[in-house]
């Protein structure tokens, strides 16, 4: 493969997503403004991103495997020309028939699915794309343009929505995966090293072991993943349903509307943009293990100080503080799990790290919304702080401690086959 500055295949890609990425981030504000305009209610909006949630656990069950078994590339213009159809029919709706919060309900689901297929597909494409000595830069370019997008998309989709409607914001992100399926369509995905893309179907016997059991192995197998997945399992809890309290306190506690909310969110994407120019450098200097546990405090800081502050640039730097932590775990965990699986296992590992630690997700989000209704904002987010810096205290007990080094830690079970070379939102 090229170096990556002149592997076409990949800067193909990562232009196409960019613009994905893009609309992503109008989405992440225009959609939860569609149900506050909808319903007035922070409880609505929690189970809107309960149903989200709750899907994507359950399609992570067996997206690995189909992601294994399947033409990548092609998978992943489905999924975008499938979510292209469900946001652009929202603005068609609202305009036809007015509000109709039963849409929204109805489409979270199957755009949870084809998010879902589409991440675990995203993830194991970058090691086809690039050599393995650039995967770190690769990650890191990735994560800088969801940084862009973090900050373009909020600010996009406050002038949007102040001008347009939020309904129809979201029909400008249905536009931008018509681009990324496009882009896909030009991208040329290389064999694996390790391995076939594809093998023969398992005999249905063995289809549950094939689907879920092999990936869930690997990660309980392997020193420094086994405590990663428990650990983010636990912080997930408080992240699922951390954008959720931070759009209630801008708008409902302290009465700022739309284009404040953009600000916040946009200021936010700066902590994205520093962590994916610093991931590669930190992790390098301190190790997996440090860096990943600094950004659970980093967390527990942002999402207690958003939630008590009644200051809006407080509580904007802060949310950047936040999305620092968020990405600066993220990049290393990813990274991580590309360098230790074989490619041909990429998918069902990954599906299987995903659906054991996006469980608490949906549960959070519930937990968070609800005690957040009836004790307010504050006392919620300063608890979901504390639980944080007790997770750190338990990584300090594991490997994590001093887990550190390129690949991390050797698995713990049988030496599996490297992969050939190798890279989330939103993580």
């Amino acid at each position: 493969m090229s170096p990556l500055r002149r592997n076409k295949d990949f800067n193909v890609f990562w232009l196409g997503q960019a613009l994905s990425v893009l609309g992503g981030s109008i989405s992440m504000l225009a959609l939860p403004l569609l149900v506050l305009d909808a319903t007035g209610s922070l409880v609505q909006l929690g189970l809107i991103t309960v149903v989200s949630g709750t899907t994507a656990v359950v399609t992570g069950l067996a997206a690995g495997f189909v992601v294994d078994r399947s033409d990548r590339r092609r998978l992943m213009i489905v999924c975008d020309l499938g979510r292209a159809a469900l946001l652009c029919a929202v603005p068609l709706v609202w305009w036809a028939d007015g509000p109709r919060i039963w849409l929204l309900y109805a489409l979270a689901a199957p755009i949870a699915v084809l998010k879902t297929l589409f991440d675990v597909a995203y993830v194991t494409a970058v090691p086809r794309l690039v050599r393995r000595q650039d995967l770190t830069t690769a990650n890191g370019r990735l994560m800088g343009t969801f940084a862009l997008g973090t900050l373009l998309g909020p600010v996009a989709a406050g002038f949007l929505t102040s001008a347009v409607g939020a309904d129809r914001a979201l029909g400008v992100d249905g536009a931008t995966f018509l681009v990324s399926a496009v882009s896909l369509a030009w991208v040329r995905f290389r064999q694996p090293a390790d391995g076939p893309a594809q093998s023969a179907p398992p005999p249905r016997t063995a289809m549950l072991r094939e689907v879920f059991v092999v990936g869930l192995r690997f990660l309980w197998g392997h020193a420094l993943l086994r405590p990663l997945t428990v650990l983010l399992t636990l912080l997930t809890f408080v992240t699922t349903g951390a954008t959720d309290l931070l759009i209630y306190r801008v708008q409902n506690d302290l009465g700022h509307g739309a284009a404040t909310l953009g600000y916040v969110i946009a200021v936010s994407g700066a902590g994205v943009v520093a962590a994916a120019l610093t991931a590669g450098r930190l992790r390098r200097t301190f190790g997996f293990g440090p860096c990943w546990l600094a950004s659970a405090v980093m967390i527990g800081a942002g999402v207690s100080v958003t939630g008590v502050s009644t200051s809006v640039p407080l509580i904007a730097a802060l949310a950047a503080v936040f999305m620092f932590g968020v990405t600066l775990g993220g990049v290393c965990s990813m990274t991580l799990r590309q360098e230790v699986t074989p490619d041909h296992l990429l998918g069902r590992v990954t599906s299987a790290f995903w659906t054991v630690h996006n469980a608490s997700g949906p549960v959070g989000a519930a937990v968070l919304t609800v005690l957040a209704a009836r004790h307010g904002v504050p006392a919620v987010s300063l608890a979901a702080g504390a639980f944080c810096l007790l997770i750190v205290g338990c990584g300090l007990l594991t490997p994590l401690r001093t887990g550190g080094g390129a690949a991390g830690a050797a698995p713990a079970g049988p030496p599996a086959r490297e992969p050939a070379a190798e890279a989330s939102a939103a993580p």
